[in-house]
């Protein structure tokens, strides 16, 4: 896995100025993934025995901004791409996530409404909010089908614009209102898609690649669905009361021209609605191939995509048992758009499930990779640490995808060989760090003890450093 991590970060040269900055944030890229303590500047120092030296360097690489972010992704893009079929679509996810911070001198901070919190009340905590764009990487290849994984391709922040004293001048709350709308998280995602595509049509094997979207909620609306760019496919939740309209306007001789029909029933209405039949589409999900009942119609309009023609599609409650035996539950039923209506179901449907990829990837940046536990304060370090280490993510996932073979430890014996279906990510990390600090050990930390062997002893802990580094964050 170190080989082609190298391969990839070497790829990212052109990011650099100087020679010395790409080393330093090498060395700090891999400290951030196999280090054991908190991801603070200082942490990846300590994890790469650089503690005794001048650490000033470190603090200037991310407070003078020594690298461009979108430069430092654009290998992870690459790598995805040569794992796609030439002409298969690129299945990208994008959504916001909350940072908790404390200091309340640190750039970009506020207060934001908790997703965790309760639903019959809104909790506010004090963070930073990013913005993610993660690349479907199907595990089988050519498959527009099965089980896939999400890759980082952008990381941005978002910070909204502080609210000026209610004594300001006229002149200040017109420019926070003029700022407030540029910085809204949907119009923020909305320049990010356009710069994907932008960075896609910039690659030889992606000028001409479809780029599927599906997003959730908060960024279906106008300043998404309208600014799309050509040859891009936006999947989207709405509400099940959306007001859909006929795709056929009515010819009016005075006025302004319409660009929708009559009205149609809403989401719900279509869903209770028996005339409208259930069709089967299986989707992979939850580790295993489901069958999903959905009722599409197609075109309609609504009123946050304009004039272009749209796919409605209604999924069916999915049962489920919490275990054995137990009685049925369903969860809620889902009301998709799409702004294809000639996209088949089964890709549009598998395009959507695979957005749960993104939550995965905040939570291994949150848990096991420390992404906002820096201790830093400007906007050039808030914005190039989480970078750096995100990016250093992205290039693990992948190298663990082209070296398979070589990103196996042995399972705990209380684990179920039978359920792994894919290399977690803490499993990634164990194989690294056992690859890298092994031989700088002099140590084989890729071997165990036989099972049927026990070590356990009161007094004395025999042959536990292989396990102690290597199942570290398991």
């Amino acid at each position: 896995m170190i080989a082609q991590f190298d391969r990839l970060f070497d790829q990212a040269r052109p990011a650099f100025g100087q020679e010395r900055t790409f080393a330093r944030a090498r060395t700090l890229a891999m400290s951030a993934l196999v280090g054991l303590g908190r991801r603070t500047i200082s942490g990846m120092l300590c994890a790469s025995a650089q503690q005794f030296g001048d650490w000033s360097a470190a603090y200037r690489l991310f407070e003078q901004e020594r690298f461009d972010r979108e430069a430092l992704f654009a290998p992870a893009l690459r790598e995805v791409l040569e794992c796609l079929e030439p002409g298969q679509p690129l299945v990208a996810m994008m959504d916001d996530t909350l940072i908790h911070k404390r200091g309340r001198k640190v750039y970009g901070t506020g207060w934001r409404r908790d997703p965790l919190g309760p639903p019959f009340a809104a909790n506010f905590v004090w963070g930073q909010r990013f913005l993610q764009i993660s690349a479907a990487v199907p595990r089988c290849i050519g498959a527009p089908i099965g089980q896939a994984r999400g890759v980082p391709l952008d990381l941005v922040h978002a910070p909204s614009v502080p609210r000026p004293r209610r004594a300001a001048s006229v002149e200040t709350w017109e420019e926070y209102r003029r700022q407030q709308q540029s910085t809204k998280i949907s119009a923020v995602g909305a320049g990010r898609l356009a710069a994907l595509r932008h960075r896609l049509d910039g690659e030889a094997c992606g000028k001409d690649r479809p780029l599927i979207m599906p997003v959730d909620g908060g960024f279906t609306n106008r300043a998404v669905f309208r600014c799309a760019p050509p040859n891009t496919i936006l999947i989207g939740r709405v509400r099940k009361d959306a007001r859909l309209f006929s795709a056929e306007p009515p010819r009016c001789r005075r006025g302004r021209p319409r660009w929708f029909g009559a009205p149609l029933p809403t989401p719900e209405q279509v869903r209770q609605d028996d005339s409208i039949p259930w069709s089967r589409v299986e989707a992979f999900a939850a580790g295993k191939l489901h069958s999903f009942q959905v009722k599409t119609v197609a075109p309609v309009r609504w009123s946050g995509t304009g004039r272009r023609d749209i796919r409605l599609v209604v999924i069916a409650p999915l049962a489920y048992r919490p275990r054995k035996g137990a009685r049925l539950l369903y969860r809620d039923p889902a009301y998709l758009i799409c702004t294809d209506p000639q996209l088949p179901l089964s890709q549009l449907l598998q395009a959507y499930l695979w957005r749960w990829e993104i939550e995965l990837n905040f939570r291994d940046e949150k848990t096991l990779l420390g992404v906002g536990e820096a201790q830093v304060r400007t906007r050039a370090a808030v914005e190039t640490v989480p970078a750096l280490i995100v990016a250093a993510y992205a290039f693990l996932l992948l190298a663990g995808a082209a070296s398979p073979h070589s990103s196996a430890l042995p399972l705990p014996k209380w684990r179920n060989p039978r359920t792994q279906r894919r290399d977690s990510t803490a499993n990634m990390i164990g194989v690294f760090r056992s690859q890298l600090w092994g031989k700088a050990m002099g140590l084989n930390l890729s071997h165990f003890v036989p099972p049927h062997q026990s070590t356990m002893n009161a007094i004395l802990f025999q042959n536990t450093l292989p396990s102690a580094v290597c199942y570290a964050t398991k």
